[in-house]
């Protein structure tokens, strides 16, 4: 959830886990909003925020890909996979 304003006066709970931290409300009835990312390793939070990896592991796969043959050829089967879905779905 992305939370934009928070309810005044309202008690929030932090927690963390696997690099990221979370807020939620503490009492009822707003305890039942789901719990929304507040911060952490850039890294973490991207995952958490839905992306199957961040930018900087993106960058490291292609500086490894620079260097390892199959990595590379996998790198491209995904970048044509990609452009093939993304312009399929144009039409």
């Amino acid at each position: 959830m992305s939370q934009t304003k928070l309810i005044p006066g309202e008690a929030l709970i932090y927690e963390s886990a696997n690099g990221v931290t979370y807020a939620r409300y503490r009492d009822p009835p707003h305890n039942q909003i789901p719990r929304w990312v507040v911060g952490g390793h850039p890294d973490a939070v991207s995952r958490a925020s839905g992306n199957l990896f961040s930018w900087s592991e993106w960058q490291e796969m292609n500086e490894l890909a620079k260097t390892n043959e199959t990595l590379k050829r996998q790198i491209d089967n995904m970048l044509n996979t990609y452009y093939l879905v993304k312009n399929s779905e144009k039409k």
